[in-house]
């Protein structure tokens, strides 16, 4: 190189600018042909070893274009090599020529990061704790320091002065950066919060109503959250949202292998009355109720005897009622239901009783979780238990409708 520099400096300009005009056609040559070597033949045989490589993660960086975008620096290197050559003693050519080669490879350097960064986060998430703990807002925040980065250098070889320089400078647009950068930074803190306590995944079921989201949680970025909601439509909440505001997060329903069914069916309370001989032989034949029924018989006779108790009067003594009957029926029902989970909260239980009835609730756990098959279950059980209280001389309460109102009418 210097000596052609030398040879170029020893001829007179015009002979001078013939060169330099030769020299500038081979060296676009060489580029090109570089260029065309790098792309159809190195990047062909990096692309066939990539497709008979077993590892998955060269082929997230394929797809990601990191080896396409690395082959853009070779042509770019080769005109940056000669520039000072080709356009020596040419009104700064050579320097226009260096300076636009450094800045096209920084731009392609701050392209491959970003596409590798890229990559990072596909190749993370193909282990399974990814979804524990989603790296994406991190990664952004890399990025834009990257791209902060170049940037400044890039403004730094435009103004022929020292990026440390520039960025000294930028100290006293500290508060100008903070709001403009807000957003970010916030969702940064947000991340890091949210990912030490544990408190979303990707793939968890949260509800935020105050931004109409009710759903899986798809994507978590450095300043928002994305939901897909049941009905399929996307909610994006702000990232710091969730470190500030309540939210209710479903996964822990998801882990303990139940869901819970909590319901209410309010009995007529004008119905509710001991249970006379009659009842309790019919109750005696129910599957369900029949060792029930047995042993709450005997114990109740073996404590009326035992307080000399006067049968006269069925006030009088430990009596069982068709409410009771009916609670006790309800419990052994479910008992032997095999989608509830007998492990987890069982509870058959009365309420306060209010104008519309006395609720006995069910507070029980379904084994199966999937939605579809969750609500099938709790209606079949709601079903059987609202068909079997008028075994029990008992009515379900519901205030009048129009139709009660013309039967009374019609008498």
């Amino acid at each position: 190189m210097e000596e052609l520099r030398q040879w170029l400096e020893g001829l007179s300009v015009q002979h001078r600018l013939y060169a330099q005009a030769g020299l500038l056609v081979v060296v676009l040559v060489l580029a090109w042909v570089a260029n065309f070597i790098t792309k159809e033949i190195v990047l062909r045989i990096v692309r066939r070893f990539v497709k008979k490589s077993k590892t998955q993660w060269d082929d997230i960086l394929d797809e990601h274009r990191v080896f396409t975008l690395l082959s853009h620096l070779v042509p770019a290197v080769i005109i940056y090599k000669s520039a000072p050559i080709v356009f020596i003693d040419t009104l700064g050519g050579g320097r226009f020529m260096e300076v636009a080669s450094v800045i096209y490879m920084i731009v392609i350097g701050m392209l491959v990061v970003n596409a590798f960064l890229s990559s990072v986060i596909d190749i993370y998430r193909t282990y399974a704790f990814a979804r524990r703990m989603p790296i994406r807002g991190f990664v952004q925040v890399v990025k834009i320091i990257v791209f902060i980065a170049g940037s400044i250098i890039i403004l730094g070889f435009i103004l022929g002065r020292d990026p440390t320089s520039i960025l000294a400078g930028f100290g006293a647009m500290t508060a100008v950066t903070m709001l403009i950068f807000k957003d970010a930074i916030l969702g940064f803190v947000a991340g890091i919060q949210l990912s030490a306590n544990n408190m979303v995944h990707i793939g968890d079921w949260i509800s935020m109503p105050k931004y109409g989201a009710d759903g899986d949680v798809t994507d978590i970025t450095l300043t928002t959250v994305k939901v897909q909601n049941w009905d399929k439509t996307i909610s994006t909440i702000p990232a710091y949202s969730l470190i500030s505001e309540s939210f209710q997060n479903w996964r822990g329903m998801s882990e303990s292998g139940g869901r819970r069914i909590k319901r209410a069916v309010h009995i007529d309370m004008n119905t509710i009355r001991f249970c006379d001989e009659a009842m309790l032989a019919k109750f005696g034949r129910i599957q369900h109720l029949a060792e029930y029924i047995d042993t709450k018989k005997r114990e109740i006779d073996e404590h009326n005897k035992a307080d000399n108790v006067d049968d006269g009067e069925l006030v009088n003594g430990r009596r069982m009622t068709n409410i009771g009957s009916f609670r006790a029926y309800v419990i052994a029902y479910l008992k032997h239901h095999p989608k509830i989970n007998q492990n987890m909260t069982f509870l058959v239980r009365q309420l306060k009783p209010t104008e519309c009835g006395l609720p006995i609730e069910i507070y029980v756990f379904c084994n199966d979780q999937i939605w579809a098959n969750y609500e099938a279950i709790q209606a079949d059980i709601f079903d059987h238990i609202l068909a079997v209280v008028p075994e029990f001389g008992l009515r379900v309460f519901q205030n009048p409708a129009g139709a009660d109102f013309a039967k009374l009418t019609d008498r």
